[in-house]
């Protein structure tokens, strides 16, 4: 984080990245001096309604961020920056994309939780688009131009009012990403009972184990004796709005709906109380570690791994084996999880795996026979980035083996 007064004491020159947060008005004209150096520009978190014409003088920069301000319409200056590829615009009132907005170079934007109704058609003339969350807006419908979209591979329209299924998109050759539930098209009176209801007052909440953007995940006891769960659970509160992948309520019930098996997360019971929307686990084992790290700005879609991690290839095709499996089980019970990643899997020393987060999860079983394989055949790319992506790591002495080349062949081509 940086402060405005740095910058004017000029204390900042040559910096490629910057970040201001003082609950700003209008747009620190000094930021213009950074011109030959700034890449990374963050205003998120302030009280910006529009940009300047001059901020196309940034040449260099790439990334914007304005999550949380007062913008109502997507500043159209940004369709004049040359470099610009990264657009965040999170949790603003955004009414209005205009049709020149959208930078030429544009691959990865960010417009969830606003209140944009339509987009433009330039939308679909964008060919490196990559990455594209639309989740919480007010959007009946989709662009047609967006069939033209061959480089997007994940996509978030959840949380919308789209009335019919966006068939333009189901055939883009790349996406393997699809968040798409709270959408009329996808609404159902599907009743999902799979696990009890219990009060929020039988337990009790400990420490916070982790969070994401749907909610939060705490160790917890039980406040009596128990004969029908186990004593060691974990407890995700859910935060009871939307978020860049949709409705808590149909994270919810896409879980449920799953079901259970060997390598997902075990559902327990269920709390919804007004206000309180809460999912009952097994808690995870210690020993389990995280398979994977979160995208960065460089892979923008692709998963990364710690400096220096390596898988035996033993090791992935035992993991590749029980997400195949997890695959069928989901796509068995008519449910897309939209966040097929390493990141999202646990796994211990005997690549024993736990999958889970159901953020982006969306059922399809109210959808036509061709629309429900068109799903499964975007989530089966993710598979295949994902069993790419853990054979990137492999341990160099192993990608000769009859192993390592049976599982690469095996991936589609994109």
């Amino acid at each position: 984080m940086h402060s405005l007064s740095q910058l004017r004491a000029g204390e900042l020159v040559g910096v490629t990245r910057l970040t201001l947060s003082e609950n700003l008005t209008e747009f620190p004209l000094e930021i213009l001096s950074l011109a030959d150096s700034l890449e990374i520009l963050d205003l998120s978190n302030n009280q910006l309604s529009k940009l300047p014409a001059e901020i196309a003088h940034l040449h260099k920069l790439k990334i914007f961020f304005a999550s949380n301000n007062r913008f109502n319409t997507m500043p159209e200056v940004l369709g004049n920056c040359p470099e610009l590829e990264m657009i965040g615009f999170k949790a603003n009132q955004i009414v209005h994309v205009p049709e020149n907005a959208l930078p030429p170079k544009l691959r990865w934007l960010i417009l969830t939780d606003n209140r944009i109704e339509t987009l433009p058609d330039s939308l679909g003339q964008r060919p490196r688009m990559q990455k594209l969350a639309l989740a919480g807006n007010r959007l009946t419908s989709l662009p047609q131009t967006m069939r033209h979209l061959e480089n997007l591979e994940l996509l978030r329209i959840s949380a919308n009012q789209l009335t019919e299924c966006p068939n333009q998109l189901l055939d883009l050759p790349k996406l393997a990403w699809f968040a798409f539930a709270g959408n009329p098209f996808c609404q159902t009176d599907l009743s999902i009972d799979s696990v009890p209801h219990v009060a929020s007052s039988r337990f009790t909440l400990q420490n916070v184990l982790g969070q994401g953007a749907s909610g939060v995940i705490s160790k917890a006891v039980w406040n009596d004796a128990q004969q029908d769960f186990q004593d060691d659970i974990a407890v995700k509160v859910f935060k009871g709005e939307v978020t860049s992948d949709g409705y808590p309520q149909d994270e919810l019930n896409a879980c449920l709906k799953v079901g259970n098996h060997p390598n997902l997360v075990q559902s327990l019971a269920q709390v919804n109380e007004p206000g309180f929307l809460a999912l009952i686990m097994n808690l995870i084992p210690s020993h389990y570690k995280n398979l994977g790290l979160p995208p960065n700005f460089d892979t923008c879609t692709r998963d990364t791994f710690p400096a220096g991690f390596t898988l035996s290839i033993a090791q992935i095709d035992t993991i590749v084996t029980q997400m195949r499996d997890v695959f069928e089980h989901l796509h068995a019970n008519q449910v897309c999880h939209g966040d097929l990643y390493a990141h999202n899997t646990l796994f211990d020393e005997e690549a024993n795996i736990l999958f889970g987060d159901f953020g982006a999860a969306s059922m399809y079983h109210m959808l036509d026979d061709k629309q429900q394989s068109q799903i499964k055949q975007i989530e089966q790319r993710a598979l295949d980035f994902f069993i790419d992506d853990l054979l990137s790591v492999c341990a160099e002495d192993n990608r000769d083996s009859a192993r390592f080349q049976a599982l690469k062949q095996a991936i589609k081509p994109n």
